[in-house]
C-alpha cells in the first residue's frame, strides 16, 4: 500500500516563501514521476508542477518562475518552493506519485495567502 504524507503549509503574507515537503512510502520501485495540484475552493484541482523519474519539470504557468519543484535525497520525496507566493495561490496542495498505470495522492495541506 502506498501512503503520501504532505507538510510545510500554513498561512505567509503575499510575497512570502513556503516549502511544502511530500515522502511517500510502501513497497514503490521505478515510479513514472511525482508532482504538486492544488484545489482553491470552488475550482477544479489544478497542475502546479511535476518532475519525472529522470528529472524532467513541468510547471503550470501560473507559478513559473516562482516556484521550484525538486527531489529529495530520500527515495520518492519531493519537495515545492514557492517563493513570491500570491493571494491567488491560496489553495489545498495535493503531492501525487505515478506508478504504473496509478496515481497516489496525499491527504494534502493548506496553503492561504494573506496579508
Amino acid at each position: 500500500q502506498v501512503h503520501l504524507v504532505e507538510s510545510g503549509g500554513g498561512l505567509v503574507q503575499p510575497g512570502g516563501s513556503l516549502r511544502l515537503s511530500c515522502a511517500a512510502s510502501g513497497s514503490i520501485f521505478s515510479i513514472n514521476g511525482m508532482g504538486w495540484y492544488r484545489q482553491a475552493p470552488g475550482k477544479d484541482r489544478e497542475l502546479v508542477a511535476s518532475i519525472t523519474s529522470g528529472g524532467n519539470t513541468n510547471y503550470a504557468d501560473t507559478v513559473k518562475g516562482r516556484f521550484t519543484i525538486s527531489r529529495g535525497d530520500a527515495k520518492n520525496t519531493v519537495y515545492l518552493q514557492m517563493n513570491s507566493l500570491k493571494l491567488e495561490d491560496t489553495a489545498v496542495y495535493y503531492c501525487v506519485l505515478h506508478w504504473g498505470s496509478s496515481n497516489y495522492w496525499g491527504q494534502g495541506t493548506q496553503v492561504t495567502v494573506s496579508s
